[in-house]
């Protein structure tokens, strides 16, 4: 029986292209050596945090017992790209920060063995806040209906294979809705709702950062709780403190209260090797 391709691997596929894409048709001031930054900086961390995890001796390389297999980079390659998509920076040093800080989150920052922040956005809040060099543009893919069904279409097949759409539909729709009502309060024409609504930035965010498995609530009704808490702080913060940057913000201070509602509402935790045996059954444990 041919092994499922493991969702991650379509989830770095996407964003290395949304990222040749940028280069492409944006005209992003975004150099090589920044992407390779990234990345490098990254997987290394990754390395030498499971070397510390697994053995205090960094002068000896990991077994591959001390490994899950390759596997264990997929996320670090899914942060450091979704870091090159989302963050800019003056210096190459700002986005080894960011990498660093975001691969560090997954292991020091942790509650009953769960990452409590989503380690790309971790890492984005921090490097904003905590350096002069970096910063994000949501209105880099502007708002060309071409950008949102690419997102949409390929999102989608993420979500399919993680079954998490419940989250990114409920995080829209209560968005929507908050602005739909501002809009409709403030004498304002459907355009202008729309124009709002349909930033590539909003959508690719919706789609990849705020549906990761690993971070966000266990049980389907305490997701719908956690989206509308995301949807209301980006509410306020965009419409009243006028942040460009309100739905990376908002994610970073509701990413806490998953711990609260996992023990409020009992689920299983999402595991990457028990997706793989629920694709395909015949998978065993060697």
């Amino acid at each position: 029986m041919r092994t499922p391709i493991d969702a991650r691997l379509y989830q770095i596929g996407f964003l290395a292209s949304f990222l040749l894409l940028g280069f492409i048709t944006r005209d992003w001031q975004l150099h090589p050596e920044v992407v390779l930054t990234a990345i490098v900086t990254a997987l290394t961390t990754q390395y030498l945090c499971l070397k510390l995890k697994n053995s205090p001796n960094l002068l000896v390389p990991l077994t591959k017992g001390d490994l899950g297999g390759s596997s264990d980079f997929y996320s670090p390659m899914i942060t450091a790209l979704g870091l090159s998509v989302l963050l800019r920076v003056d210096h190459p040093w700002a986005m080894a920060f960011a990498a660093t800080i975001a691969v560090l989150s997954k292991f020091l920052l942790q509650f009953n063995q769960k990452h409590i922040f989503n380690p790309a956005n971790f890492g984005i809040v921090c490097a904003v806040l905590f350096t002069d060099e970096a910063w994000v543009s949501p209105g880099q893919w502007g708002e060309s209906m071409w950008y949102v069904g690419m997102f949409l279409i390929c999102g989608g097949l993420v979500l399919k294979k993680v079954g998490r759409w419940d989250t990114t539909i409920a995080f829209l729709s209560f968005y929507f809705a908050m602005e739909a009502v501002r809009n409709v309060y403030l004498g304002w024409t459907w355009d202008v709702w729309s124009h709002r609504m349909m930033s590539g930035s909003l959508i690719m965010f919706s789609f990849f950062m705020i549906t990761d498995p690993r971070t966000i609530p266990n049980a389907k009704p305490a997701r719908i709780i956690w989206t509308f808490t995301i949807a209301l702080i980006t509410f306020i913060l965009r419409n009243y403190f006028f942040m460009t940057t309100a739905v990376f913000f908002a994610l970073f201070l509701a990413a806490p209260l998953t711990i609260l509602l996992d023990w409020i509402f009992k689920d299983d935790r999402f595991d990457w090797f028990n997706l793989s045996n629920a694709i395909n059954p015949e998978i065993k444990s060697v």
